[in-house]
């Protein structure tokens, strides 16, 4: 089984809007229970790991709690410059192993040189992959000009993408109220955002979300 897409209206609660992530390169299946069940206690929305710990932690749910919670894997992250065929390569096997959600790191270095038309046809390709499993696009805001991020809002609607995503959490910066808005503004409600990165507050958390986030990425128990 796995989730059907469905974007938020208005979360009831910040809970609701949080998707609990554990992408240290240490964790290990043990620290993927303790996520599971802060997020089940916390009543968070998903949890967001690293492709193999996606069928682990898909079993853990569904034998051990016997509960229903979005998985969402990570893919190429979280450089995002990896080839097309292995991105390929590894939305397969997430969702063969369960995964519900794909969070996805984009190729920075295609921005950069203004191949847009790449990027676009790397996550049309991914979200053909999903066959309605919502996908996000990492785009790593800490390194783009705003005039790179206005395009790649255009790109990522354009690809169907659900959610733009702020960062990883790797770069050089993360989530900040002003791009979260100028995501917001830009998308104009034809993609949603996730704000993630460096949010280590729940007071942090709300202020993204009036400025315009529907989803919250963060390690960190608000």
């Amino acid at each position: 089984m796995w989730f059907k897409k469905q974007l938020p209206s208005q979360p009831k609660t910040l809970n609701e809007c949080i998707d609990l992530t554990l992408v240290d390169p240490r964790a290990i299946k043990k620290d993927a229970q303790t996520l599971v069940n802060l997020a089940v206690k916390n009543n968070y929305r998903a949890v967001v790991v690293s492709p193999s710990l996606v069928s682990f932690v898909k079993e853990y749910m569904e034998k051990k709690l016997q509960i229903i919670l979005p998985v969402v894997a990570t893919i190429a992250f979280p450089l995002g410059n990896t080839t097309l065929n292995a991105k390929v390569a590894e939305v397969k096997q997430a969702i063969a192993d369960g995964a519900d959600e794909l969070d996805v790191a984009i190729n920075i270095g295609m921005v950069k040189e203004g191949d847009y038309h790449a990027v676009k046809a790397e996550l049309q390709r991914i979200v053909r992959l999903a066959r309605g499993r919502v996908v996000k696009a990492i785009i790593e805001t800490c390194y783009l000009s705003r005039e790179e991020m206005k395009n790649l809002c255009k790109v990522c609607v354009k690809a169907k993408v659900d959610y733009v995503m702020t960062s990883t959490g790797y770069g050089t910066g993360g989530a900040t109220v002003d791009d979260v808005k100028f995501l917001a503004e830009t998308l104009a409600n034809k993609c949603q955002v996730k704000a993630s990165g460096a949010i280590r507050t729940k007071a942090m958390a709300e202020e993204l979300l009036k400025a315009g986030a529907s989803l919250i990425g963060t390690s960190k128990i608000l």
